[in-house]
């Protein structure tokens, strides 16, 4: 049976000049057909000829995936409070219009407890491959760092910032039926009644509890502190009467404070918001220390490509000055960003710098 080299014509015997037979070939042999040569399944018989032939097929698969635009699947929104909450309300209003423009199903999944960091860490294990995203805010990515002593997640190490999505105005509201109609008279009350008067946060280390820590220091008080599982728990028990006060963000609270279950007393920003124009401030009500001011963003797991995040912080900050989003979040509280994820990443490191100053001065630093 003679040799023939794959695809070739067989050659004629040949001499070498010294003398002597050319080497052998290594190949297995191949029978040929009557014209001499190797039909097709002749050739895929060969175990080479096998070999090659796999290595095309996933050569162009993966050629064809890689080739597949973003998103070609389901991304998956990790947000980690319970549903309802403000976090959730301006993801899913963002998630909604990404559904609409790249035609794939845009998931939220809430992860609440912890202060956030279950759901955190659950982003930052995933695979960074834009199918995980978190949408985060200030307490779990520059606050948790200064109050908890462990945590499993570095904010700078983990995460990729992708876009800061909004400003939230931070509220001080009360039970109605509680007898105080200013931060004054809560202050004079939490004075006369301590043992009594009771606020709630959305759990140890948040932003809510920091601002009730402010007031607490500012004013004197010496109310008892109840720390929630986040924002939608602290919330319903307020409504219901369990606790006296709370700090919280607008789009959370702002259907109660509309419908009278909740009474606004006072925002907590340097000017008054604009969803409520003749609510004073807490600067105004004669308490100037307790300025607070919340906000969103979205991450991805640290090692993500670039092209990801430019795609999903572009789309995300063009739907962001849509004339519908932006009315819908303000009205709320929200105010709109879209910033880029260079200047999101300067936002958090000087967040975590005011925070950690805060923290300390309300005497809860690495204290979990």
């Amino acid at each position: 049976m003679k040799t023939f080299r794959l695809g070739l014509r067989p050659r004629p015997a040949a001499v070498h000049r010294s003398g002597r037979s050319p080497a052998r070939t290594c190949e297995a042999p191949i029978a040929p057909s009557r014209r001499g040569i190797p039909t097709f399944f002749e050739f895929l018989a060969h175990p080479f000829a096998f070999r090659l032939g796999v290595a095309a097929v996933l050569a162009l698969f993966c050629a064809a995936t890689a080739a597949q635009p973003y998103p070609s699947r389901p991304v998956r929104i990790v947000v980690p409070q319970a549903a309802g909450g403000g976090v959730d309300i301006w993801a899913r209003s963002i998630a909604l219009k990404l559904t609409e423009t790249w035609g794939q199903q845009i998931i939220i999944d809430n992860r609440p407890g912890a202060n956030g960091i279950i759901g955190i860490e659950q982003v930052t294990k995933a695979k960074p491959d834009g199918y995980t995203i978190a949408a985060a805010f200030t307490s779990v990515l520059t606050i948790n760092p200064h109050v908890y002593k462990s945590l499993p997640y570095d904010t700078f190490r983990d995460l990729a910032p992708i876009t800061q999505t909004v400003t939230n105005t931070i509220v001080l509201v009360v039970n109605p039926y509680l007898p105080a109609h200013s931060v004054k008279q809560l202050v004079a009350l939490g004075k006369s009644r301590p043992a009594d008067l009771a606020y709630g946060s959305f759990g140890v280390g948040n932003m809510t509890h920091l601002a009730g820590e402010l007031l607490r220091l500012e004013a004197g008080m010496k109310p008892v502190h109840v720390p929630y599982k986040g924002e939608t728990p602290a919330v319903t028990d307020l409504i219901g009467g369990q606790v006296a006060y709370i700090f919280a963000t607008a789009p959370g609270v702002a259907a109660h404070i509309k419908s009278g279950r909740l009474r606004l007393l006072a925002t907590c920003g340097e000017q008054r918001a604009t969803a409520y124009p003749d609510t004073p401030t807490m600067i105004e009500s004669g308490f100037p220390k307790v300025v607070v001011t919340g906000w969103g963003g979205f991450l991805a797991p640290a090692g993500t490509a670039p092209e990801i995040i430019q795609k999903f912080q572009r789309d995300t900050a063009r739907h962001l000055q849509s004339p519908d989003l932006r009315d819908r979040l303000s009205a709320i509280g929200s105010e709109p960003s879209g910033t880029t994820p260079e200047q999101f990443a300067a936002f958090l490191k000087s967040e975590t710098d005011k925070w950690a100053r805060v923290s300390k001065a309300a005497g809860i630093y690495q204290s979990q």
